[in-house]
């Protein structure tokens, strides 16, 4: 078996990561949207819902630049 060169392999890992996490992430966000929808209307509940937002932001920021191969 011949070694692949780094680059492809680091481009087929980011490919492969995105690939697996992303439908988590999708479901993440849809089980979120009853809690978007409802937390508003009680007391704290904006706070709230801008702590969900921030986490699903920054999940999505890290899958996204931890995937990136080395240069």
């Amino acid at each position: 078996m011949l070694p692949l060169p780094m680059r492809p392999l680091g481009a087929l890992q980011r490919v492969l990561l995105v690939t697996l996490l992303t439908p988590i992430a999708l479901i993440v966000a849809a089980a979120s949207i009853p809690a978007f929808v409802l937390l508003p209307f009680f007391p704290g509940g904006t706070n709230r819902v801008i702590l969900l937002l921030t986490t699903l932001t920054t999940y999505a920021t890290a899958l996204l630049t931890n995937s990136r191969p080395d240069p």
